[in-house]
Formats: C-alpha cells, structure tokens, sequence
C-alpha cells in the first residue's frame, strides 16, 4: 500500500522544485521517514561517488566516494535531504577521518538505526589516498561491528 500524506509529513524536500543548495555545513537539512518493515532487519545502502569537501589546512578541495550503509529502526533516511546534507560539506574544512565520523554521528541522531557504517573513499592527496571507517551498532549488533570493522582491514 502506497504511504499517504501523514505517513510522509516530515519530507518537504523531495519533489520541492524550488531546491536550495546549502553552501555551509548543515545537519537540519536531514529529513526522516517511517520504516514500514520495522520488523524485518534488512540493509539500506546510500552511495553518493561525488563527494567533496576541503582540506582544512591549506583549503584545497578533497574529492572522495561515500558509502553509507545501514539496518533502520523505525526511522530512515530521505535520500534528497542526504544529497543536500552532503553537498553542505562542499565548503567545510575538515579531514577525512572527521567528514565519516561526523557523518554517521549525524545520521544516528536522525534515524538511530540498529547497524549503521559510513565508508569514506578519497582520491589520492599528495600520493596517499585515505579510507575512513566508521560504524556503531546497538547492544544486539555488536557482534556485527567487530566483524566489519576487521573486514575492512582487509580492504
């Protein structure tokens, strides 16, 4: 059965014509939805392969891949307020290792997901390309955590 009005009350952005492009970091622009499937324990992945932001040292942009995986709870992530809420680093001057982790600590407080990771992927920088991991799981997800973290030593 399709959602109907109340259900999607909290999503203003998506098919709003009149799109604004936030240029400074920020976190209000997330919107959520209600999970119909609470009950089911199944992955959400969000890719965004366009991801930028800046090098807070010398200003110079870094270009990277954003992967953001993730077991919802009840609420889930709209993806066009995720666009928007990425692109709002375009100007923020922060490191790699920072962009992940702020990102998943943004998405937690939105959604509090059952399983979330956030994978930075950054193009190469003075020769060294930098990969950020970053995840969190709930109390019955913390096996889950363990093993991906040392999974992604792998990579």
């Amino acid at each position: 059965m399709p959602r109907n009005k109340e259900e999607l009350g909290g999503v203003s952005l998506l098919g709003n014509q009149g799109t604004k492009y936030d240029y400074v970091y920020n976190p209000g622009i997330l919107e959520a939805f209600d999970n119909k499937h609470p009950e089911n324990e199944y992955v959400v992945t969000l890719d965004c392969p366009e991801f930028t932001s800046l090098c807070p040292v010398t200003g110079q942009p870094d270009f990277g891949h954003i992967l953001i995986k993730y077991i919802p709870r009840v609420r889930m992530v709209e993806s066009k307020s995720l666009k928007l809420y990425l692109f709002s680093f375009r100007n923020r001057g922060d490191f790699h290792e920072d962009c992940v982790n702020i990102i998943m600590k943004d998405l937690i407080k939105l959604m509090d997901p059952r399983y979330i990771e956030v994978i930075g992927l950054f193009n190469p920088r003075g020769g060294i390309a930098i990969k950020p991991f970053a995840n969190y799981g709930d109390s019955e997800h913390q096996e889950l955590v363990k093993q991906r973290q040392l999974a992604y030593f792998d990579i």
